[in-house]
């Protein structure tokens, strides 16, 4: 048993979170880079948090430049035990309407322009991502989401695509055909990287459009989608608040947090020490 360190990563529109009490601002050095921006750390009803902006505040990154690998290895040297994801979506399926939150199981990685792993060369690992989102921490999500007036949908593909234009039409149909849900340019290889990190991770994302498959509504326009972040925002900071809340319980260790066990392949003295050291935050507890 111990104590929850929650670590939210903002998406678009969600740059900061109201209500933090013993409230500091935080640089976190990381052998990875930069992360997107300082950590905003506090407490709400006595329970930790650790905000962290995915492109920065004022939005200033693209998602091919975010540092996901800083990023959470910044949240993991803030203590953080679970990650949450906030993020803007476009909708794949007519019933799932911009303003819907979508508490995601599955994803589908079409990135290619990114670094997907803290290991490499000189310490290989290999991690599940079968299950690639904590089944506790989504749960709570949800409730959460609903208790803040959203409308909740329990489950759901992401296809996470390059960026940073969005799709075009048949892209969009193809993506439809594969059973995806939503579809945002974020959410990998930040679920990946948690895993790695021994991080639960959820993600809750926030619909906004109706991606470009339908032909009776206008296509994509970041206008639009700017009004519906706005919408969604104020009901995605109370989620936190009431996550938060729903936190206030000792924490239960989570098969996740040792996940490593029985990753890491390179033997021990083919380790590359370099590498290693870099490792020490996200993977230190069995290295």
């Amino acid at each position: 048993m111990g104590d929850w360190v929650l670590g939210i990563i903002g998406g678009s529109g969600l740059y900061d979170i109201d209500g933090l009490q013993e409230r500091r601002t935080v640089e976190i050095e990381t052998p990875w880079g930069e992360p997107s921006d300082s950590l905003t750390l506090g407490t709400i009803g006595g329970v930790k948090l650790a905000f962290l902006p995915r492109h920065g505040r004022g939005h200033r990154t693209p998602p091919s430049r975010i540092n996901a690998r800083a990023n959470i290895d910044a949240l993991k040297r803030a203590g953080c035990t679970d990650i949450l994801s906030l993020s803007a979506v476009g909708s794949l399926r007519e019933e799932l309407a911009p303003g819907t939150f979508v508490v995601v199981d599955q994803y589908i990685d079409r990135t290619f322009d990114r670094e997907k792993s803290f290991f490499g060369t000189g310490c290989v690992a290999h991690v599940s991502m079968a299950h690639p989102v904590c089944e506790r921490l989504a749960a709570m999500a949800a409730e959460a989401a609903r208790a803040a007036g959203a409308p909740v949908v329990e489950g759901g593909t992401y296809l996470a695509m390059e960026g940073p234009q969005f799709s075009t039409k048949a892209e969009s149909e193809v993506y439809r055909l594969w059973g995806c849900d939503v579809i945002g340019m974020t959410n990998m290889p930040e679920a990946k990287l948690a895993r790695e990190a021994e991080l639960p991770y959820a993600s809750v994302a926030m619909v906004t459009d109706y991606d470009c498959w339908r032909d009776d509504i206008a296509h994509v326009e970041v206008a639009d989608i700017v009004a519906c972040l706005n919408d969604n925002a104020a009901k995605a900071k109370d989620l936190v608040r009431r996550l938060a809340a729903a936190m206030t319980g000792p924490r239960a260790p989570s098969p996740i947090d040792t996940c490593l066990d029985a990753a890491i392949v390179t033997a021990p003295e083919h380790r590359d020490p370099e590498l290693v050291r870099k490792l020490a935050a996200v993977a230190g507890r069995v290295l």
